[in-house]
């Protein structure tokens, strides 16, 4: 079972910058071998996926994030980051990790962070 933890969120300023951890752990996790994504939830709003970055490295952004957010992962410490510069109130929202293999049929979840973008 796969058990992940996310970190980092926090109140800032529109246009300062945060970066939110997600530590995945459990028997026998590859970070690698996981498609790593994260997800916010707005109040009122569905979750939606900001970025991802597939087992073979590459990314994805929702577009209203490109060019502001950037996902990455260090493999020695199963954990992927994203950083966010450049904050909008529309970001304000509840960030979530997921990890998603389909071989093992894992789609895990974290407990979230929030993150909040106010003046």
């Amino acid at each position: 079972q796969v058990q992940l933890v996310e970190s980092g969120g926090g109140l800032v300023q529109p246009g300062g910058s945060l970066r939110l951890s997600c530590v995945a752990s459990g028997a026998s996790f590859s970070l690698s071998l996981n498609a790593m994504s994260w997800y916010r939830q707005a109040p009122g709003k569905q979750r939606e996926l900001v970025a991802q970055i597939t087992s073979t490295g590459s990314r994805n952004y929702v577009d209203s994030v490109k060019g502001r957010f950037t996902i990455s992962r260090d493999t020695s410490k199963n954990t992927v980051y994203l950083q966010m510069d450049n904050l909008k109130p529309e970001d304000t929202a509840l960030y979530y990790c997921n990890a998603y293999r389909r071989a093992t049929m894992t789609n895990a979840w974290g407990q979230g962070t929030l993150v909040t973008v106010s003046s």
